[in-house]
């Protein structure tokens, strides 16, 4: 058995990805985790390519790494870990049931993979026909807006009711209270334009420059502090 360039990178990117999964496992930082989830997903996609499928890559790539893991690893950067309850205060006895029981998961896992055989018929997707439209990339996109069209038209309109309830949810109040204080947290201001001399008198005697501040509010609090008592 001669080995080519192909089994190589095949295994070079299996065993990248075998090695990214256990670090995702046995970090114990979350974003550590994440981390190595991305690397792992990218090495998936290198296989993907190997074994001919190119959109399953992209998409694998689009999906996972670019939206779905990102937004994941933004959630989890935003987390403060010293306020999360502690992973390893659990009971004992878990610490030695939990990793039996993923051994033994693993081992199931590998046995059905092993000795399972292909049942059903063989699809039209051959080698011969995905040669003959040129990729298995229009082999996709021929069947899905052909055969799968209104499926797909539904899973989309699913999508956009999604988008829509998440838009919704996350719509601030229009009360004018409401309008008011995101006004004043998005304004940054220099101060008045216009002040009294005194308030500039009082500001040149105490030797301070004109703080930036970032609301009108807090420059008359500022402005009050500095006139002199009288």
């Amino acid at each position: 058995m001669s080995i080519t360039g192909a089994t190589i990178a095949f295994l070079l990117f299996g065993g990248l990805a075998f090695i990214c999964s256990v670090m995702v496992v046995v970090q114990r930082n979350p974003t550590h985790s994440a981390l190595f989830l991305i690397l792992s997903f990218l090495n998936v996609a290198c296989v993907y390519v190997l074994m001919g499928a190119e959109f399953v890559a992209v998409t694998q790539i689009i999906v996972y790494t670019g939206a779905i893991l990102v937004l994941f690893l933004f959630a989890v950067m935003l987390v403060r870990f010293e306020d999360l309850p502690d992973m390893y205060g659990g009971h004992p006895v878990q610490g030695f049931v939990g990793p039996v029981l993923g051994v033994l998961l693993l081992l199931e896992v590998g046995a059905v993979i092993v000795t399972s055989t292909t049942l059903g018929a063989q699809g039209t997707f051959t080698p011969e026909y995905i040669a003959s439209v040129r990729g298995n990339t229009q082999a996709v996109g021929i069947a899905l807006y052909t055969d799968f069209l209104i499926p797909f038209e539904i899973a989309s309109l699913v999508l956009l009711v999604g988008a829509i309830g998440a838009i919704t949810l996350a719509r601030p109040d229009d009360t004018p209270d409401r309008i008011h204080d995101v006004g004043d947290l998005f304004t940054i201001s220099l101060g008045h334009a216009e002040e009294d001399a005194e308030t500039n008198t009082a500001r040149k005697s105490l030797g301070r420059e004109r703080p930036i501040l970032q609301n009108e509010r807090e420059t008359d609090r500022v402005a009050e502090r500095l006139k002199p008592r009288r």
